[in-house]
């Protein structure tokens, strides 16, 4: 009997689409970094610490090999530094999604992490993720950095309500805000010494609903020394912290005006039910909104001044990067995910993204909820359709494919087209009762008609 050969398990190597690539991995104290063998046969992987020194270092070396393309892995904030240094020397950096480059099962090791990007990237198997303009990042950073200093202030407005509850003064739950007029008038009154209800009920606003009365019964209380203490330091942080805040808005002010103008037209007003009242708005940023985006989004049913300002952070003013509005859709997380294997859907959800601009066109969506627009009806029929979390997922894809039209193509927002889709549906609603009626024997009279 005649012994088999051994059939050979070499696969072909795919082709090299990019032989001038490298990959880096990063991490908190130290980065990997990969080069072709042909552009370094002593060491083609080499370490660096993450010293700024050093990282010019490692893009030396880059420039040296002859690199004209990187790619690494969006690790925490550590890839930042290095990614503006190589950006600086003028090489193309690819960020990826760790999830797109996970290794074959085996030994897991920097030096293997980054070889493996180098691959990929070589071959022409990974797509950058989106980053906006430099200037676009600077205003998201400061967005975010005024977003953790509401959360802190709204933590110290805790402390200033623990320490009423303490001392059994109801003050909090007879007028709506105490960081509003009345209550901060009535605290630092407090502070100061005065302990007669009806005197501290006498601040009152006009505006609260609750009575001069109601307010002088919540101010009866135990005002025990430690609980006062607590109370004034909480309000010292609450300032504090407003101050903060007020600096940060300045500076988001300056940086917005670094980005480019796509439109040089007066700002106009806003003029839907979601924006916002001016008193709540950190600066009028109407001023930027129509220069920075070409076209003024407030338009858009369910999306205010605040909203614009977080989607003008997130995602800039340049949506090119997105091939469709699908893709814009699709970044977002916000349509179905298919997992399809031999034939059988294991699962059509939608992907999990952390998305703050996401974020905002969900929370846009669940206030159509009354809306009395097309965008409402939209809502309220996906709602009786599928249900209310589907109903949003399905209503800020809506939104989204609106918004990278109307950003694109720099054309208002035009309800007319919506009330078409709507009469069409109207119709096609008609004709499905109208069938209904017939199969079951019956005929569909219009109201103020009597049938023939």
């Amino acid at each position: 009997m005649t012994r088999q050969r051994k059939k050979s398990t070499a696969q072909a190597a795919l082709p090299v689409m990019r032989p001038d690539a490298a990959g880096i991995d990063v991490g908190a104290t130290e980065v990997y970094a990969a080069v072709p063998v042909d552009r370094d046969r002593e060491r083609p992987v080499r370490c660096f610490p993450t010293f700024t020194e050093n990282l010019h270092a490692l893009a030396d070396w880059l420039e040296h090999c002859g690199i004209k393309t990187v790619a690494m892995e969006s690790t925490s904030v550590y890839w930042i530094p290095l990614f503006q240094i190589l950006e600086a020397r003028g090489l193309e950096v690819c960020l990826v999604n760790a999830r797109h480059v996970k290794n074959v099962p085996g030994r897991k090791t920097d030096v293997s992490d980054c070889q493996w990007l180098q691959y990929l990237h070589a071959v022409g198997l990974l797509r950058a993720s989106f980053r906006p303009e430099q200037a676009v990042c600077a205003v998201r950073s400061l967005l975010r950095h005024r977003e953790s200093l509401v959360q802190m202030t709204g933590t110290h407005v805790h402390h200033m309500q623990k320490a009423l509850d303490q001392m059994n003064l109801q003050l909090h739950h007879v007028i709506s805000d105490i960081t509003g007029v009345t209550g901060l008038a009535i605290i630092e009154a407090v502070l100061e010494g005065e302990r007669d209800p009806k005197v501290l009920a006498k601040l009152r606003n006009h505006r609260i609903k609750a009575s001069e009365e109601t307010i002088a019964k919540s101010l009866v209380g135990d005002y025990r020394r430690e609980h006062l203490f607590t109370l004034r330091q909480s309000l010292t942080a609450y300032r504090s912290y407003q101050k903060l805040i007020g600096d940060c808005d300045s500076e988001i002010h300056r940086s917005l005006e670094e980005i480019d103008s796509k439109n040089d037209s007066p700002p106009s007003p806003p003029v839907n039910g979601g924006s916002e009242p001016p008193e709540t708005v950190p600066f009028q940023l109407s001023e930027q909104r129509d220069r920075i985006l070409g076209v003024d989004l407030t338009k858009v049913p369910s999306l205010g001044t605040l909203n614009v300002q977080i989607l003008v952070g997130e995602i800039g003013p340049d949506l090119s990067k997105f091939r469709s509005a699908s893709a814009f859709a699709s970044w977002l997380g916000l349509c179905p995910a298919n997992d399809i294997s031999g034939g059988t859907v294991l699962r059509t959800g939608t992907r999990k993204v952390n998305s703050r601009a996401a974020k905002v066109l969900r929370l846009a969506a669940q206030t159509l909820y009354r809306s009395k627009t097309p965008l409402g009806d939209f809502y309220r029929r996906m709602r009786a359709k599928l249900g209310g979390p589907k109903a949003v997922t399905a209503t800020a894809h809506k939104l989204a494919r609106i918004i990278y039209h109307l950003v694109t193509t720099g054309q208002e927002y035009d309800p007319t087209t919506f009330i078409k889709q709507q009469l069409r549906f109207q119709k096609h609603q008609e004709a499905k009762l109208r069938g209904k009626a017939r199969e079951l024997g019956f005929q569909l009279v219009p109201l103020g008609v009597s049938p023939a």
